[in-house]
């Protein structure tokens, strides 16, 4: 049996809670671009590595046809995937190239979900775009379910409209006392340490968020040298999505720390209400973790 032994300087600091390791996911989108600058700058902020994966999915033809494909125009659609490709490519190295961040390029073969998973899980944090509906080219409406549910990394799901040259700097988190959400705050600790403001939001709690919601994971925080401020909300008729995203907006955050609530059934990935709703309406990047 052979093992691949890969040298790293152990310095104390390097193995502090860092991001080091970011993936991008690049499409022909027209968000595209600002996903790629915000990962180009997330990666910056961290000293990170970031490498841009785009899927090459294969073409999908009947198996009884009417009037058979020709080889001519199988090798046509072929050029044609390829330079999409080189177009995604192209723009990539263009936003990131004189950055000062080190970067990789891949272009990959596959199944969308399958290959995105598969790359997501050597890297410390997934960056994907919020699902465009007015968008032919734009990603597939589950890949972010599929990625939050089954990658076995945090994904950071960037907002179709807007710009985010700075992610971190007042962070809200969405919190319940699950699992999920545990799992998106120690998941979320490099961006948190380095946040200038982070605000807990506890909305609806029940029994099991103790006397004073959110106060035990502001504790914890804290022994980080986290600040964290707990917040209580009470609103019964109004959807909790709405309430998260309104509250980020009121106080100027620039990200929303959440847990990714679903499962994964015979594969098709089902996500909770709550989060389906922020993907859908969300107005500032998510962070979420399962």
């Amino acid at each position: 049996m052979e093992y691949t032994n890969i040298d790293a300087e152990k310095n104390p600091e390097d193995i502090a809670v860092t991001v080091k390791d970011l993936l991008v996911h690049v499409d022909n989108g027209t968000a595209c671009r600002t996903r790629i600058e915000t990962a180009r700058d997330f990666a910056n902020r961290h000293t990170a590595h970031l490498t841009g994966v785009y899927v090459i999915q294969p073409l999908i033809m009947p198996v009884y046809a009417e009037i058979p494909i020709g080889a001519e125009v199988l090798a046509d659609a072929n050029q044609a995937l390829e330079e999409r490709a080189d177009e995604a490519k192209t723009l990539f190295e263009g936003i990131t190239g004189n950055s000062g961040v080190i970067t990789e390029w891949r272009a990959i073969e596959g199944s969308l979900n399958r290959v995105l998973n598969e790359q997501a899980r050597y890297t410390d944090i997934v960056i994907a775009g919020q699902h465009n509906p007015n968008d032919s080219e734009t990603i597939e409406v589950s890949l972010v379910d599929h990625l939050a549910i089954e990658a076995g990394r945090p994904v950071l799901v960037v907002p179709y409209v807007g710009a985010y040259p700075t992610i971190g700097n007042h962070v809200l988190i969405a919190w319940k006392a699950h699992r999920e959400s545990a799992r998106a705050v120690n998941d979320s600790l490099p961006i948190l340490i380095g946040a200038k403001q982070v605000d807990v939001l506890c909305v609806n709690s029940d029994d099991s968020e103790g006397d004073v919601p959110g106060a035990d994971i502001c504790l914890h925080l804290a022994r980080h040298g986290i600040n964290a401020q707990a917040h209580k909300i009470t609103a019964k008729d109004i959807d909790i999505g709405d309430v998260l995203l309104s509250r980020a907006v009121d106080i100027g955050a620039d990200l929303v720390v959440m847990g990714a609530y679903g499962h994964s059934r015979l594969r098709e990935t089902v996500l909770g209400g709550v989060t389906r709703h922020l993907l859908k309406h969300m107005t500032i990047p998510v962070f979420m973790s399962h």
